[in-house]
Formats: structure tokens, C-alpha cells, sequence
């Protein structure tokens, strides 16, 4: 990804301040969540699961739209239409109200609100609070990534035989995807010293920033699922690419993140198949 520079407009205390309006109104949509978050929670069926789902996107966006529209007024709001296609210019809100909705559904514990800034392209600011455990990741571009305060950093590992990697579930529908998926853990299983699928995105892309994790990769991401995480990461150290190896973006149709020294191994694992 390449960096601009901050212009007056965005200058550093101003970044600062806005940051800790989202934090705020992450960690309020976060805490009504928890309210209705219960360990014990069974869904018997999708009908059940989606019911649920849906009253906690309501919950969760009744707090962050108004909040967020008063910190930046003019900026855009990512709608379905824009999930996987390239944001117009300008500064746009793109949100996961509830970022692993099916987990607190579950009664699991990995489920967040991740809020994030795109101004032109980029992720220039990232707050993701999850209320289980009192986790908030932040992270402002050129400031660093942070989890509660401290910094974090990716892994200094250099050799793919001692990789944790992990990949992403496609979305629903998406059939030609599925065998890619399972080509791709192939190949990397070839690679790396364990190899792992998840869901949601947010989750193993935080565990890359913060060098649990060295590698992460999926096929056609919605930016909501991946936008905090490309800030995280690159503002941790990490290297944020296309599958290819070519230069990730908004709308772009997969994307790999990894440990620098990590990052040319995985697309050479991995490109051969897209």
C-alpha cells in the first residue's frame, strides 16, 4: 500500500481526538452487546441465529451511525454496494457493527465492533473493541497499532517451516471459491508448520499484527471484514498485498498479510493458484 502525507486537515492532534470519539463509541456499542451477550446462548436453527443477528446489528448501529456521523459529517457510509468494489474518493465509515455475529450468537467469545476510516483508498484509522476479554485495538496511519495502549508488532520470523498461517472462510454463494480455499491449505500446509481457517477475518489479521500469527489470506474479503486488519497490520509492521503480490485496495479480490520476511514465501506459495 502506498502512504500519503497528513494534510493540515488531518493533522496529528486532530487524528488523535478522532480517534478517541470512535473508541468511545466503539466501546458503547460494544457494552450494549455485552448486554446481550450470554455464554449459554444456543441458536436452534439459521432462522433462530439470524433473528438473533440481526436485533444486535440494529443494537449496535443505532449507537455507531449517530456517533460516527458527528465526528466526521461528510464522510460516506459503506452500504452492500461498495463491500467488494472500490470506494469513490473521499473519506468513508466502513463498519462491522458486530464482527463475528455468528460467535456471540454461539455464546463464543470472539465477536467485536470494528470501526475504520478510508480516506481515499486507505484505512487511516482503526478501532476494534472486543468487550469479552476488554480488548481494544487502535491503530491511526503512521501512529503505530496499539492493544489497550501497547504497542504491538509483528512476528520477526524468517522462515515459512515455522509459519502459523490461517485463511478465511468465503461468503456464502461463493462456489468457485471453495476449491481454491482448499487448494491454497494444501499448498501452504507444504509450507508452514500449522495451518489454520477461521471465521471472522478480524480475529486471526489481529493475531498477525500482533505476531501470534505470521501469515493470513482469503479469497474475495468484504472490506468491513478486513479493513481494520490492513491497518493493524501494516501499522505493526506487516506487509499487506493482493494474493498475487500486487498492491491491495478497497475492492481488490483477495489479499494476503504477513511478517515481512514471510510475505515473499506466501505469495509464492499461493499465487501459482489464483
Amino acid at each position: 500500500m502506498s502512504l500519503t502525507p497528513v494534510s493540515d486537515a488531518q493533522s496529528p492532534a486532530a487524528e488523535s481526538a478522532l480517534l478517541s470519539g470512535v473508541v468511545e463509541a466503539a466501546a458503547q456499542a460494544g457494552g450494549a452487546l455485552l448486554k446481550r451477550y450470554s455464554t449459554a446462548a444456543r441458536p436452534t436453527g439459521r432462522e433462530d441465529m439470524f433473528r438473533a443477528g440481526s436485533t444486535d446489528s440494529e443494537v449496535s448501529l443505532d449507537i455507531l451511525r449517530p456517533a460516527l456521523t458527528a465526528l466526521r459529517p461528510d464522510a460516506g457510509w459503506l452500504t452492500e454496494e461498495y463491500e467488494t468494489a472500490e470506494l469513490p474518493a473521499g473519506e468513508w465509515w466502513v463498519v462491522d457493527e458486530v464482527e463475528g455475529n455468528v460467535n456471540h450468537a454461539h455464546g463464543l467469545p470472539e465477536w467485536a465492533v470494528t470501526v475504520a476510516l478510508v480516506r481515499d483508498g486507505e484505512p487511516v484509522l482503526a478501532v476494534v473493541r472486543q468487550p469479552v476479554g476488554d480488548l481494544t485495538y487502535t491503530a491511526t496511519r503512521g501512529g503505530g497499532a496499539q492493544l489497550n495502549g501497547a504497542p504491538l508488532r509483528v512476528s520477526a520470523k524468517t522462515d515459512m517451516g515455522a509459519a502459523i498461517a490461517v485463511t478465511g472462510q468465503a461468503e456464502a454463494g461463493q462456489d468457485d471459491t471453495y476449491e481454491r480455499i482448499g487448494r491454497s491449505i494444501t499448498a501452504m500446509l507444504h509450507q508452514a508448520l500449522l495451518v489454520r481457517a477461521s471465521v471472522p477475518s478480524t480475529f486471526p489479521m489481529l493475531l498477525v499484527a500482533s505476531g501470534h500469527n505470521d501469515v493470513f489470506w482469503q479469497y474475495h474479503p468484504t472490506l468491513p471484514g478486513v479493513a481494520a486488519g490492513v491497518l493493524m497490520i501494516t501499522e505493526a509492521g506487516g506487509t499487506v498485498t493482493r494474493i498475487d503480490g500486487s498492491a491491495w485496495g478497497p475492492g481488490a479480490d483477495s489479499i494476503l498479510a504477513a511478517a515481512p520476511a514471510l510475505h515473499s514465501p506466501a505469495v509464492a506459495a499461493l499465487a501459482p493458484l489464483s
